[in-house]
């Protein structure tokens, strides 16, 4: 399948990396985006091997009615990289003057780093990040409007953690121990890297209750994290990283200890 790169409005430096202009917004007439809306309000987590599809949708309207969206296009708002496809737009008349408009976007992590080969100092993880909506609508009586900011959303790559508990079972009063790990994917090589330096909170829930953090814990520079608790009760023990503004949030499954 050919792949419409969704970098419009974008111009090129020497690098050959594209850049994104500042935004702004120009056409004729009342046509407008009055409201996007990005994945459903949701991050975008790309991972190292599955396809990641997602939505824009966009309410246009129009005195005269929208006829239709050409061209929706998205890149990161700091550095312009835009390694998405844009797989084409299906609009639904919800009124004379208003339609309701979703585009559909593609990732496809095996390609994110050929975006850039070639070009010095490219690192495909930095398409990671906060990124931004272009669009460009059209309306029955030839009003168009062409927009380079329509929304903001974030692009997050996808991140793993375990949780490991010993010994199992544990005398009451003894200490536990438990360890894990927090991985993320790296898109140069498609595979998931240590994920050092990151501050990640250690829960412990009772049968049929809620977790709680317990303490917290730093991983080292293979992205392992341990810490000792001492053995009150039966219960189950997990990892929990909040995320960042460039990977996806995440949860380990909880280890069940029994205390004896």
């Amino acid at each position: 399948m050919r792949r419409r790169i969704a970098v419009a409005s974008v111009v090129a430096v020497t690098t050959g990396i594209m850049v994104a202009p500042a935004a702004h917004a120009e056409g004729r007439g009342d046509i407008r985006v009055t409201k996007t809306v990005v994945n459903g309000g949701g991050s975008v987590i790309v991972g190292v091997k599955n396809i990641k599809r997602f939505p824009i949708t966009m309410t246009i309207k129009d005195n005269s009615g929208v006829q239709k969206v050409t061209d929706v296009s998205a890149y990161n708002a700091s550095n312009g990289y835009g390694p998405v496809s844009y797989l084409g737009t299906t609009c639904r008349k919800v009124s004379k003057t208003t339609s309701v408009c979703t585009a559909t976007m593609e990732f496809d992590p095996s390609w994110i780093d050929s975006y850039g080969s070639g070009n010095e100092g490219w690192d495909a993880n930095a398409v990671a990040g906060n990124w931004q909506v272009n669009a460009t609508a059209r309306a029955n009586d030839r009003d168009y409007w062409i927009s380079d900011r329509i929304a903001l959303f974030k692009v997050k790559r996808a991140a793993t953690l375990t949780t490991d508990a010993t010994p199992e079972p544990v005398r009451k009063g003894g200490t536990l121990t438990v360890t894990g790990k927090l991985s993320r994917a790296n898109w140069t090589d498609l595979k998931y890297h240590a994920f050092t330096k990151q501050v990640v909170k250690l829960q412990y829930k009772k049968p049929g209750g809620s977790y709680s953090t317990v303490k917290t814990a730093t991983t080292d520079g293979k992205g392992h994290l341990r810490a000792t608790v001492k053995a009150a009760a039966t219960g189950s023990w997990r990892w929990a990283f909040l995320g960042t503004t460039t990977t996806m949030k995440v949860v380990s499954t909880g280890d069940a200890v029994t205390v004896k």
